[in-house]
């Protein structure tokens, strides 16, 4: 049609850049704590512990975790090693509060560290008590390190015999009750129990230092 005019072409916009996620940097030197500390997160939610969902939360590939942990024992394993080397430290400032020379003040400091870093921490006191997880004899570091703190148990309560400290002369029922009643009132706490005994949440460290108090006076020697 002669008469029509075409119309101006009006300038493109520009299209618009499509907006991705913001993927959350990592080096490949972190990789490794990354891992880990997203498997402990998984563990303190209660959640299924994998190395694939442990690589989601890390922001990574699927694959990219295997180079490090081969499958999900090996990578709780190091959560489990790291867990312990925590607890090691901390009964070792405990004992090293404790006099040298009064080995049932030293037992008792060693429960009562325990305790205390139990109920602070309970992803990691559930980790390496239990064998949810993974299997504890496939880690020679904690295997090692369980043994050397039997032995010192075993140590502190043979000092105590040998200055006549103790009523009974059966020191392995000793050390086994004394273990059996701080990872039970560990376990207490963790599983939620002292409410159900009148328990309030701001009295259980006194608590844990009471009972450890009833066990020394009970294994004592008047």
């Amino acid at each position: 049609m002669l008469g029509s005019a075409m119309p101006a072409r009006q300038p493109s916009k520009p299209r618009a850049r499509r907006q991705t996620p913001e993927a959350r940097p990592y080096h490949h030197g972190d990789l490794r704590r990354v891992l880990i500390d997203a498997a402990l997160q998984l563990a303190e939610e209660g959640a299924e512990v994998s190395v694939r969902e442990a690589a989601r939360r890390a922001a990574v590939s699927p694959g990219a975790p295997f180079r490090h942990f081969p499958n999900r024992d090996a990578l709780m394993a190091a959560v489990a090693e790291e867990a312990q080397r925590r607890f090691r430290a901390e009964i070792e400032v405990a004992l090293g509060q404790a006099p040298a020379a009064d080995p049932l003040g030293r037992f008792r400091a060693f429960g009562l560290a325990y305790l205390r870093w139990a109920m602070r921490n309970p992803a990691h006191f559930e980790i390496i008590s239990t064998g949810r997880y993974f299997a504890h004899g496939s880690s020679t570091e904690l295997t090692r390190d369980n043994a050397e703190l039997i032995a010192l148990t075993e140590q502190m309560l043979a000092d105590a015999a040998s200055q006549g400290l103790l009523r009974s002369a059966d020191l392995k029922r000793i050390q086994i009750a004394g273990r059996a009643l701080v990872y039970g009132f560990a376990r207490m706490n963790l599983d939620g129990h002292f409410p159900r005994w009148g328990v309030a949440a701001g009295e259980i460290d006194r608590m844990a230092e009471g009972v450890i108090d009833l066990f020394i006076a009970g294994i004592a020697k008047a």
